[in-house]
This record gives structure tokens, sequence and C-alpha cells, in this order.
């Protein structure tokens, strides 16, 4: 069985490792504050 081609990618590409940290970073911080924003209290 080959090898899953993102690893793959990522070892060949060391830089991509960490753009993608850093976006799923972002994104899990803009969704938790997104969350917050959008919060209603009551009706």
């Amino acid at each position: 069985m080959s090898e899953n081609k993102l690893a793959t990618y990522l070892t060949e590409n060391p830089k991509m490792t960490g753009v993608l940290f850093t976006a799923l970073l972002v994104l899990t911080q803009a969704g938790s504050a997104a969350a917050k924003c959008g919060a209603v209290n009551g009706p």
C-alpha cells in the first residue's frame, strides 16, 4: 500500500507544514470568536 499523498507532499515541502498549522490555528480561533459574537441570549 502506498504512503499517504499528503504526508509525502509535506515531507517534500516542509514549509507547507508550518503554513497548514498556522491556517488551522487561525481557523480555530476565528470559529471561536464568531461563536461568541453570534450568541443570542434569550428570545
